[in-house]
């Protein structure tokens, strides 16, 4: 003899679909996303549509709807990351203090790229630029001429200040300490083993500067940051003296 099915049961069990959480929609932005975070994790050269698939958990072949291949993903998020860098106010809404404006700039590209290390050999590479990559230099470029920069002088400019970002986040991120405490070791461990006066002014350096109290090499980046732009200001009153 059959048992009695309890209906109510019945309607539950047979709709397992019912009591699923509802997955948010895959899009071409989920995927750039997941990408960065693939990248910010492992490295950039860990970026593969399988990858990509499985930190946002689908199966690699649904990425096909929303990106071409692996060199877009790369296009896209190269793309991102020049959407997170501060630019300088439109310079047809009003007039832009263009060392200023340089300043900002340079500060929030050293965090942004402080933040995604792997992207410092990408940024400039892409032959395929994005919206908010052209939007980025276009900006930069036109605040410089608006301060009375020639084209060719605010190329120059352009190139000797992200030369001297993405350098010094370069050197930055490969040092081996992050905190004071660990510059103090580290510095302490180098002099103890250096002959006694064989590197006079190395040992000066050690002692007299990276030992100090609250030294940390992240407020180089300001300093060197202010001769660049002081340069570029000299350049520019030579270019406008009567």
């Amino acid at each position: 003899m059959r048992k009695a099915v309890n209906p109510g049961r019945a309607q539950v069990t047979s709709n397992p679909k019912r009591q699923a959480r509802p997955r948010t929609p895959l899009s071409r932005d989920r995927v750039l996303s997941g990408a960065v975070r693939v990248a910010d994790e492992r490295g950039v050269a860990s970026v593969t549509m399988r990858k990509v698939a499985e930190e946002l958990g689908v199966e690699a072949m649904s990425l096909y709807h929303h990106v071409a291949n692996k060199d877009e993903i790369l296009d896209g998020i190269v793309d991102l990351i020049f959407g997170e860098i501060e630019l300088p106010d439109s310079a047809a809404a009003r007039p832009v203090d263009w060392k200023a404006a340089m300043r900002s700039r340079a500060f929030s590209a050293r965090a942004v790229l402080s933040r995604h290390p792997w992207a410092l050999g990408l940024l400039d590479s892409r032959r395929n630029p994005g919206p908010a990559t052209l939007r980025h230099h276009d900006r930069v470029i036109g605040c410089l001429r608006s301060a009375g920069f020639s084209i060719a002088m605010a190329a120059h400019a352009f190139s000797a200040l992200d030369s001297y970002i993405y350098g010094f986040v370069l050197q930055e991120s490969s040092l081996p300490f992050d905190t004071s405490e660990e510059v103090e070791d580290i510095a302490e461990s180098i002099a103890s083993r250096m002959p006694a006066d064989a590197y006079p002014h190395l040992t000066e350096m050690i002692t007299g500067h990276a030992l100090k109290p609250g030294y940390a090499y992240g407020d180089e980046f300001s300093f060197g940051l202010d001769l660049v732009i002081d340069g570029l200001a000299r350049i520019l009153d030579r270019l406008h003296a009567p």
